[in-house]
């Protein structure tokens, strides 16, 4: 088991590698986080949404995602509460004192999971959340120590050297654990260092004399890597990040204060897309994809001043559409995407933000605000309807072809999660996106998304449709076009080959930087 000595340490990412790792050593292997609290999250086969963080270390492992691999996952709908969603299906909105008060019962739950995935693998690589030192949430503990505890796993804990007093971190996490607790943990890994190894080796040493366990790994800051993060606490980190190494970049229509992802390949980008950061923005690693594209900068920005005139401007999903959409109008960012698109620009909208950019939200039932409904920024002909039954498909689809918009002659494939029913409004019919063939594994005849007259706005509630790599190409095309810069033509880059060498990289990252030897004595496999 990984556990951190905070959020955002890094555990995650190590988990990734070490599945990577040991599905390189010829092991059966799968990822687990009994409880995950994220708004990125993903649409298995059977139609039940997990997280994406254990979506991409199954994939390092090499095998299909499933719920047992997330058994519990809660989405935040504000500051002092989530939708609780178990083993892939939404039981209800809970408050943080309602939902700690009624954990308990989810043991049997995260048992059952973590059993049948143990059964099937060789090795199950367990990530906690957080910190288990939090004094204030430890009885009843189901995702730290006390997971640890019903798996009889041993622990690794990782702490990240870069945000400094890593050591104090250690000690003082080690401090508040039981004896019982202390006994699990079996070593101790840095993550993020940089510099001269040297250098670090006497506080090392003194830690180790001190503490009476091993340090197993040093793992350097690692750099555009470009897998998926697991919630939008990582965007404020690497927002921190890019601030700390600005200066790489100086554009006027890329602000300093706005939230730069990087091209990784280090080149200078042409094409400028930018993605409005939503307070409760969910599923951002929809745009990943475009970091491994030499001619794309993303950029998250959350102030209408940093919206700039962007190729692209992308609204993403979100929690709460509602409250967001309240947000962009207080913040003066609707104006600017209202501006852009009489302009001309391309404006896209994806799950909650396709229901934005439509004329009517109507919440008769209820389910996201006090609100009956509110007025759509007006750029398509659409009206959505929240209903209760919260929708999760995997879908296949074909994209319809327009004069003024690009076309994609091909299959495309991605996921639905919505609470919405979006139709087309009163007038003129609205222009579908997207004809979808197969959802759920059955064939379909259904529409999907909306299209503008001029072409130039486009909405869809299908996450994951950037990763299909012919759609990418085609829209990277049209926004060059739309540029005045001469269409290159070229291989297509495969976003599974690119991933595939990612998990890879990572992998050898770690594996030379961590005692894999004595991770595999901790385990009892040496």
């Amino acid at each position: 088991m990984i556990q951190g000595t905070g959020s955002h340490v890094g555990k995650s990412i190590l988990v990734c590698a070490l599945c990577r790792i040991l599905k390189q050593d010829g092991y059966r292997v799968a990822p687990f986080k009994a409880q995950n609290m994220a708004l990125n999250s993903f649409v298995t086969k059977d139609g039940k949404e997990m997280g994406r963080a254990q979506v991409a270390q199954a994939e390092a492992a090499g095998i299909e995602p499933a719920v047992e691999m997330n058994p519990i996952l809660l989405k935040p709908t504000g500051d002092c509460g989530s939708q609780v969603v178990v083993m892939g299906k939404p039981v209800g909105n809970m408050t943080a004192r309602e939902y700690y008060q009624k954990k308990n019962a989810f043991v049997s739950t995260i048992k059952g999971a973590y059993n049948m995935l143990s059964s099937q693998v060789d090795i199950v690589v367990i990530e906690g959340a957080g910190s288990p030192a939090e004094i204030n949430l430890k009885d009843g503990d189901i995702v730290n120590m006390g997971m640890a505890e019903m798996a009889s796993s041993p622990v690794l804990l990782v702490t990240d050297i870069d945000r400094g007093g890593a050591f104090a971190w250690v000690v003082g996490t080690l401090e508040l654990l039981t004896a019982r607790e202390k006994d699990r943990v079996k070593g101790i890994i840095f993550n993020k260092f940089r510099g001269d190894k040297g250098i670090l080796k006497p506080g090392l040493d003194m830690l180790e004399d001190r503490i009476h366990k091993p340090v197993v790994g040093v793992i350097p800051y690692m750099h555009n890597l470009g897998i998926d993060d697991e919630d939008s606490v990582s965007l404020e980190y690497e927002h921190a990040e890019s601030q700390k190494d600005k200066g790489a970049c100086q554009n006027s229509a890329i602000s300093e204060a706005s939230h730069l992802r990087p091209s990784a390949f280090g080149l200078q980008p042409v094409l400028d897309i930018a993605v409005i950061k939503l307070p409760r923005i969910s599923n951002f690693t929809d745009f990943n994809v475009f970091s491994h594209e030499e001619e794309v900068k993303v950029r998250f920005v959350d102030r209408a001043g940093d919206v700039g005139r962007p190729d692209l401007l992308i609204i993403p999903g979100t929690k709460n559409t509602i409250g967001d959409l309240r947000f962009l109008r207080e913040r003066g960012i609707a104006g600017q995407i209202i501006r852009l698109s009489k302009e001309g620009a391309m404006v896209m909208g994806v799950c909650g933000g396709y229901q934005m950019l439509g004329m009517q939200i109507n919440d008769p039932c209820h389910v996201e605000s006090s609100e009956d409904g509110v007025q759509g920024l007006g750029l398509l002909n659409v009206a959505t309807t929240f209903a209760a039954e919260k929708q999760t498909f995997q879908v296949k689809a074909h994209l319809l072809k327009y004069e003024n918009s690009f076309y994609v002659d091909g299959e495309l494939t991605g996921y639905e999660i919505h609470m919405g029913e979006t139709v087309s409004g009163s007038g003129n019919p609205a222009r579908p996106f997207v004809r979808i063939s197969e959802r759920a594994g059955k064939g379909a005849q259904i529409f999907d998304g909306c299209v503008s007259d001029r072409g130039n706005v486009l909405g869809t509630y299908i996450h994951g449709i950037f990763d299909n790599d012919e759609f990418r190409a085609r829209l990277i095309k049209h926004l060059r076009l739309k540029k005045g810069l001469e269409s290159v033509d070229g291989t297509v880059l495969s976003y599974h080959t690119r991933k595939e060498e990612k998990y890879n990289t990572l992998a050898d990252i770690v594996r030379g930087n961590i005692d894999m030897g004595l991770v595999y004595k901790i385990l009892g496999m040496a």
